[in-house]
């Protein structure tokens, strides 16, 4: 009898759940899929594979979406997707769907609801906490701080120079790690000393595990992916991070007790003006309010997310740029010579005033984000119908995927060359894109990249530190369309590691 009970409650509940979707599936019908779609499952078939063949499904549905007008649709189990190149639309997107999907969930449970993944209902406090600590004033103070790394990384660069090809991506997240830890924890980690940082090692482990349950549905259950391995590791990461940064922000409220208390009542208000040689956990602390604003564990989920998109980021948009000047030395030269117009043959340390000077740098750059955003995609979701400048209608309750990958390399937008890596098409009297949203690589609208311009500097202060001391050596590219391989681990990574070799200058 109970069976025969337990049946009939999952046959009401599955055609109620099946009339529930009916609007949805009408308007889901309206835009073309892949013809690959399995029933059930949908799409879930191409992503069962390792990160990079993840990536790979990736890059081809977005070059797919190009050639269906902008837009397509994907079932992932019983979750609709489409994915969105038109950047008129992703405008339109961007700015009225803020809510994160819940594949989300993923991280902020190792994480937190730092503000780059909290719910709208969070973020909006938070958002306005973070943004004054993101004035330009502010972040050009940490300029220093990247200076002082980035000539770490080109000593302990040289221990690798004229000895072959080499692994580049423990140096570079060792320095991005450290600039990081520096400016938003105000702790010097010396991990570009110590590359085997307990730190850096779990971190890197956490966001593959993440990215795994991302993709993997089997493993997406808590009750199931508890079975598997991936869960000790994830818990043994979570412990390592959390540990640490409990740490730095218990000694940071005792060592900002102490300072308060020693100082006279006149003294102890703070300005603006006042945060510009502190870190980022001073600034939160303070601007949330002193003891009476963020709790610790507020403290945590910010600075860990800081932590961990600031490393990551900046050290993939490092490597990505120094394996394209491998493969095209002629720009690699030309930038070289606009360092020494800059620098000269001293070997003074790089100040703010000289990133101004280093227009070709910033071309270059822009260029590399274009081709490989270290973020390739953006993931939200859809509470209620809403119509797009297109004309298609996203129903309520589905997710979209923002294709930066595809939306920089639509030749709609670019050009013909799309593909081709020319940092001159950033010239002045070159870029005329009709839409802000056609290039995007730090996101857009009101949860747009807040650190981007933190982000710029750390990424054009190291590749200056390395350009000035080596002549960067891969395997040159005969045409002017770069080929890299690539995998998605939360950020889009080079396969290889950032395999080039340096030959000192």
């Amino acid at each position: 009898m109970i069976v025969y009970l337990l049946i009939l409650v999952g046959t009401l509940w599955f055609v109620f759940f099946q009339i529930k979707r009916r609007r949805m599936k009408k308007l889901a019908s309206l835009i073309p899929g892949p013809k690959e779609e399995l029933p059930l499952i949908g799409v879930a078939h191409y992503f069962l594979g390792n990160t990079e063949d993840i990536m790979k499904s990736l890059q081809y549905f977005s070059y797919s979406t190009m050639n269906q007008g902008g837009i397509m649709r994907g079932w992932l189990g019983h979750i609709l997707y489409f994915l969105l190149i038109d950047p008129v639309d992703l405008e339109m997107v961007l700015k009225t769907c803020m809510e994160k999907d819940d594949l989300h969930r993923f991280i902020r449970n190792v994480i937190g609801n730092g503000g780059i993944f909290a719910p709208v209902s969070i973020w909006r406090r938070r958002r306005k906490i973070l943004l004054p600590a993101f004035s330009p004033k502010i972040v050009e103070t940490f300029v220093e701080v990247f200076s002082e790394q980035a000539e770490k990384l080109g000593n302990v660069l040289s221990n690798a120079a004229g000895k072959g090809q080499f692994s580049l991506w423990p140096y570079l997240s060792s320095y991005t790690l450290d600039s990081v830890c520096e400016t938003a924890m105000g702790v010097k980690m010396g991990a570009q000393e110590n590359p085997d940082s307990p730190f850096l090692s779990r971190m890197n482990t956490l966001l593959n595990v993440v990215c795994e349950r991302i993709f993997h549905l089997w493993l997406q259950p808590d009750w199931v992916f508890n079975l598997f391995p991936q869960s000790t590791v994830q818990k043994d990461c979570i412990d390592v991070l959390y540990g640490f940064t409990d740490e730095v922000i218990q000694k940071k409220r005792i060592e900002l007790r102490d300072e308060k208390n020693s100082k006279p009542e006149a003294d102890t208000h703070y300005l603006l003006d006042d945060y510009r040689r502190k870190s980022f956990l001073d600034l939160l602390i303070s601007l949330s309010g002193g003891e009476r604003g963020y709790s610790n564990v507020e403290l945590r989920e910010e600075v860990l997310t800081l932590t961990v998109a600031g490393t990551d980021t900046s050290a993939v948009a490092i490597g990505n740029t120094l394996k394209l000047l491998a493969k095209y030395p002629k720009i690699q030269e030309k930038l070289y010579d606009e360092v020494k117009e800059v620098f000269g043959d001293s070997d003074r340390p790089l100040v703010k005033e000289d990133l101004n000077k280093l227009k070709f740098l910033e071309r270059v750059v822009k260029e590399s984000l274009r081709l490989f955003p270290p973020v390739p995609f953006i993931i939200r979701k859809v509470l209620t119908d809403t119509k797009l400048p297109s004309g298609n209608i996203l129903p309520g309750g589905s997710g979209v995927v923002v294709s930066i990958w595809g939306l920089h390399r639509d030749p709609k937008y670019w050009g013909p060359d799309a593909e081709n890596f020319d940092p001159d098409r950033f010239l002045p009297e070159r870029y005329s894109i009709q839409n802000s949203c056609s290039f995007m690589p730090f996101s857009s609208g009101p949860r747009n990249c807040l650190g981007y311009q933190y982000a710029l500097m750390s990424i054009k202060t190291a590749i200056t530190g390395v350009v000035r001391k080596y002549r960067i050596i891969g395997e040159e590219e005969t045409s002017p369309a770069p080929s890299m391989r690539v995998k998605l681990d939360i950020m889009m990574k080079a396969v290889d590691g950032y395999q080039m070799g340096l030959e000192k200058r």
